[in-house]
């Protein structure tokens, strides 16, 4: 029974989705907060905020109004991504990988899939081996 819960959360696809829940769910809060007080201010140095604190480059349209177009999100979107990416894969994917081909060569098997073994061979030629057997034991005909 121990073996079979082993071999379940060893699994890569089991092991992958709970990091990605639990390390995204946990990990997003504090990125986020140090985007909002360390990234974010450093943006606002270059770009000019909009009325709604939107940061970015701003172009009058048609009507003389000033229209923001927010690069500072789009920057803090992407930080925050690369960030959460960076500690899920060294602290979570990096490890497992390098336990797993670790318990492979305890095995003293390849990590790969074993090979296949050759399929079956259908009913016709089944039938046409049996009746060349059946052939070779009378020998020839008409002799």
């Amino acid at each position: 029974m121990l073996k079979g819960f082993k071999d379940f959360l060893l699994r890569g696809n089991v092991i992958d989705l709970a990091v990605a829940v639990v390390i995204g769910t946990a990990f997003t809060a504090v990125v986020t907060a140090v985007v909002n007080s360390v990234i974010n201010p450093l943006i606002a140095l270059f770009l000019k905020a909009d009325a709604a604190g939107k940061f970015g480059i701003q172009i009058t349209n048609i009507y003389g109004e000033k229209v923001t177009f927010p690069i500072g999100d789009l920057i803090s979107a992407i930080i925050s991504f690369l960030a959460v990416a960076v500690v899920v894969y060294f602290v979570f994917v990096l490890p497992m990988n390098t336990f797993k081909a670790h318990v492979e060569a305890r095995k003293g098997t390849p990590a790969e899939e074993p090979e296949e073994e050759p399929a079956a061979a259908t009913e016709a030629e089944l039938l046409v081996e049996i009746r060349d057997l059946l052939k070779t034991q009378q020998g020839p005909r008409g002799v």
